[in-house]
C-alpha cells in the first residue's frame, strides 16, 4: 500500500463509513473496525475476528460481507483503529475487489492516511 495523503477532510459518504466502522469496532470490543462501500452505494461493516481456529482483519470481514451480498467492486474502504498503513491481509482484500482507496483513522475517526491497495 502506498499512502496518498493524510488528514484530509472526508466527504459525507466516507464519514458514514467511519461511523459504521466505529460502531462495528465498539459492538465487538475489537481492535479495529472497518466499513466498505460497493459501486452500487451499499455499505458493509465488520470488526476484527480473533478465534483460536482463525483470525480475520476487520477489513477482511467487511469485504467478505460485501462479497456475500454479491458486490463485485468497492468504491472505498475505511479502517478505524489502524496504526498506519493497512496490513497485507487487509490490503489484499481491498485489492481483490478493485478498491481504489483505503482510508485509515484513529479510534476517534481522525484520518491518518489514504492508501492505494
Amino acid at each position: 500500500m502506498t499512502p496518498t495523503d493524510r488528514g484530509a477532510d472526508l466527504d459525507a459518504e466516507d464519514t458514514k463509513l467511519v461511523t459504521l466502522a466505529r460502531g462495528a469496532r465498539g459492538r465487538a470490543a475489537a481492535v479495529e473496525g472497518a466499513a466498505v462501500r460497493d459501486t452500487d452505494g451499499r455499505t458493509y461493516a465488520g470488526a476484527t475476528v480473533l478465534l483460536p481456529s482463525f483470525q480475520l482483519t476487520a477489513l477482511q470481514v467487511a469485504v467478505a460481507t460485501a462479497v456475500a451480498a454479491a458486490a463485485a467492486a468497492l468504491e472505498a474502504a475505511v479502517i478505524v483503529g489502524a496504526g498506519g498503513a493497512p496490513d497485507p491481509a487487509s490490503a489484499g482484500a481491498a485489492r481483490d475487489l478493485s478498491c481504489p482507496v483505503v482510508i485509515t483513522t484513529t479510534t476517534d475517526g481522525t484520518v491518518t492516511g489514504r492508501h492505494r491497495p
